[in-house]
């Protein structure tokens, strides 16, 4: 969680000058639509989330193992 709060100061909050709470809020979730839907991630094999929905349902990816 606090490296995603990092990558949307980064990405989002640092680019953007807002004049009203109107403008934030229309940024900010342009911005989460675009990170949990095209944005590159490292972890999903340098694929976006969507790419690598497609590509588990198609089973061109291996599943995570998630270690407890």
């Amino acid at each position: 969680m606090e490296a995603f709060h990092g990558i949307l100061e980064k990405e989002c909050l640092q680019r953007h000058e807002f004049l009203t709470y109107q403008e934030a809020y229309e940024t900010v979730t342009n911005y989460l639509l675009f990170y949990n839907q095209r944005r590159i991630h490292g972890s999903l094999y340098n694929l976006s989330p969507a790419e690598f929905m497609e590509a588990f349902t198609l089973q061109r990816v291996k599943p995570f193992v998630v270690k407890v």
